[in-house]
């Protein structure tokens, strides 16, 4: 069960009750009431060890998410609009909107937290010097990325236990910080413990633990070793091979269908995107970050009304414009996360050429032009994809991007769809066709630079943390 709107609204009511009465206990003899600095106990000491905590920020509003909440990702743009009770927006999103919290608001007493937090059997509570332990400190060399929830390190545990062991030993996890003064917080931390606390699947990345003491809010999963799908498409030399990409869409389709069509309680998971997207050794696929996901509307009602929140270029328009929140929102980002894995393009990307920062714009008009959808296919494949299973993606494509919600499939008929394609061998290298348009490409010049950008999330394309992972096997992975 996820935490819903009432419970967050209480919650705050709450905190901002006992924030009233600490002032007030406070109030100096001539009326003035003196404020309370929060205190960040051992965040402030890893401020200055390594400056992965970010500074506080200047703007106040709604945390948004950034896609580093997924476990190795970093921070990229988001989207954010009015409250639901508020009048909706009658235009779409036009421009990147990053709006950050203090979290020092919604800090609360341990007793307090404890009233919200529902806790599960399977799920384990750390002690922070365990998991300080674990990470060595929280040592830069064990850092695996930072973002706006705050700093992930690698750590090792007892396999049956908390205790830290050495590493190799044990098992290995990831360690995610929240970070006080971050884009996310209390609200998105309960979020991420109370849905990934009720939900078990092959596809859904496994959180171990939490821990929270005092200020310290810290969540502990399981180590994924390949990373992000967004670290393999747009940041590593080699391409992402074809036969790989499909295992990892039929993987993380299957994520997403059984959020919304098998779990006790549908949720609709507002936020994929191939950076939330994590591969495990073997390219298995596994949606992370929760922190933004909502219970799926009660039987007879249409849609929840909701704030727009989600990473700009994956919200679907509907969502954008309205603020109704569906299952098909989900279904129109995994056709744009599609599309990322057919072109190798990102969702937006300001560095291309006019006409081409918008991926899903620019897709449109050859989604339905069966003579040349070649032109859709990431360049870097060079021929070493099955004919037919592109004709398929580009068709599953089209139809989750469908600008009607009702016409977009069902999440487990995407799946049905998908399964076959990871072992079709129909190569497009040995097709007459195929060859003739490579020439003609090299004729004029335009596989000289094929894959465009392939920087990070920043203004020119600069990452700020490549995570250390093995690098894709090109032939031999597992498929």
């Amino acid at each position: 069960m996820g935490l819903d709107d009432t419970d967050a609204v209480k919650a705050k009511g709450n905190l901002q009750s006992n924030e009233s009465e600490n002032h007030k206990r406070k109030k100096k003899n001539n009326g003035e009431e003196e404020e309370e600095r929060e205190g960040s106990g051992c965040w402030l000491n890893l401020r200055f060890m390594f400056g992965c905590v970010p500074s506080k920020p200047d703007v106040d509003g709604v945390s948004s998410s950034s896609s580093y909440s997924s476990l190795y990702a970093t921070t990229s743009p988001t989207v954010e609009s009015k409250q639901a009770d508020e009048k909706p927006n009658d235009q779409p999103v036009s421009s990147t909107t990053t709006t950050t919290t203090s979290n020092a608001g919604s800090s609360s007493s341990t007793p307090m937290i404890s009233e919200e937090l529902k806790v599960y059997s399977n799920l384990t509570k750390f002690t922070f010097s365990d998991l300080k332990l674990a990470t060595r400190n929280f040592r830069p060399e064990c850092l695996l990325g930072e973002g706006g929830f705050g700093c992930v390190f690698k750590g090792w545990i007892q396999e049956h236990g908390t205790a830290p062991v050495k590493p190799g030993a044990g098992i290995t996890v990831a360690v995610k910080t929240l970070n006080p003064d971050g884009l996310q917080g209390h609200k998105e931390w309960l979020a991420e413990i109370n849905f990934l606390g009720n939900l078990l699947h092959p596809n859904l990345v496994k959180l171990v633990g939490y821990c929270i003491e005092d200020d310290q809010r810290l969540l502990v999963y399981e180590f994924m070793p390949r990373g992000s799908l967004e670290n393999h498409l747009f940041r590593r030399s080699l391409p992402l091979p074809w036969c790989i990409r499909m295992k990892i869409a039929v993987g993380a389709a299957k994520g997403l269908s059984f959020l919304h069509e098998e779990a006790l309680k549908p949720v609709i998971y507002r936020d994929f995107k191939t950076s939330n997207i994590l591969l495990d050794s073997d390219y298995n696929a596994k949606l992370s970050d929760f922190g933004l996901a909502k219970d799926a509307p009660d039987e007879g009602k249409t849609h929840v009304s909701t704030r727009v929140m989600g990473t700009y270029g994956y919200a679907a328009p509907e969502y954008v414009m309205t603020g109704h929140l569906t299952s098909k929102s989900d279904v129109y980002s995994f056709g744009v996360v599609l599309l990322e894995m057919l072109t190798g393009r990102r969702s937006m990307d300001k560095n291309r050429p006019n006409g081409e920062h918008n991926l899903v714009e620019w897709a449109r008009p050859h989604l339905l032009d069966k003579r040349r959808f070649y032109k859709l296919l990431d360049p870097r494949l060079e021929g070493h994809f099955s004919i037919k299973g592109a004709q398929k993606v580009i068709q599953l494509a089209a139809q989750c991007l469908s600008r009607d919600p009702k016409v977009r499939p069902k999440m487990s008929d995407v799946v049905e769809a998908l399964k076959p394609l990871p072992h079709l061998k129909d190569m497009a290298s040995s097709s007459y066709y195929f060859q003739t348009m490579q020439a003609e490409r090299l004729k004029n010049g335009t596989l000289s630079s094929p894959h465009g950008s392939q920087g990070g999330n920043g203004p020119h394309g600069a990452s700020p943390y490549r995570p250390q992972i093995p690098s894709p096997k090109p032939k031999g992975a597992t498929t």
